[in-house]
């Protein structure tokens, strides 16, 4: 059997009432489409374990869910704060210009004047836009330690090279 790669989509809140319900947190652009890719995996202590979804729901503005098998709150508890997963094959196709983030965390960042600025240690969502979260190298000539890079393709983002592991900014260094 081929190797996994599991992408996290999601987390789970504390327990909801006494039936074995939990919060959910998802993390993919409209909450809702969480439920779009399946089957879902949690990680516990540690290990990926796959799950089926019996129900899910709005709950006031939240998400709550209830998995096969967690009839009562004891048993939920024991799923709090696990991270959900999906197979990265039950992600749809992207669009030019469109990536995912476990794609970029990792590329190095370098700008238009071939400065490496440090690579891509996670991304942040603002609102209006992504940002890159570049861990700067130790030896950063500005006396960066980390720089906050905003994703806007075209604009501040010139290239993405997946293949090299490259994103190219149009940024200065000293921010």
């Amino acid at each position: 059997m081929s190797e996994q790669k599991i992408e996290v989509v999601g987390k789970l809140g504390s327990t909801y009432g006494i039936r074995g319900w939990l919060r959910l947190y998802s993390s993919t652009e409209q909450s809702e489409s969480i439920f779009d890719y399946q089957p879902w995996f949690l990680k516990i202590k540690g290990i990926w374990q796959a799950v089926e979804l019996e129900s899910w729901r709005y709950h006031n503005n939240d998400l709550i869910v209830k998995f096969k098998g967690t009839e009562d709150r004891e048993v939920a508890q024991l799923l709090t704060n696990a991270e959900i997963g999906v197979d990265l094959s039950v992600l749809p196709e992207l669009e030019e210009g469109d990536y995912y983030w476990h794609d970029l965390i990792g590329c190095t960042v370098v700008n238009l004047d071939d400065y490496i600025m440090g690579s891509v240690t996670e991304m942040m969502e603002t609102g209006s836009n992504d940002v890159l979260v570049v861990r700067a190298n130790s030896k950063d000539a500005f006396g960066k330690q980390e720089r906050l890079i905003p994703f806007l393709y075209e604009q501040v983002v010139k290239r993405v090279d997946l293949a090299t592991k490259t994103i190219t900014v149009d940024w200065d260094a000293g921010f």
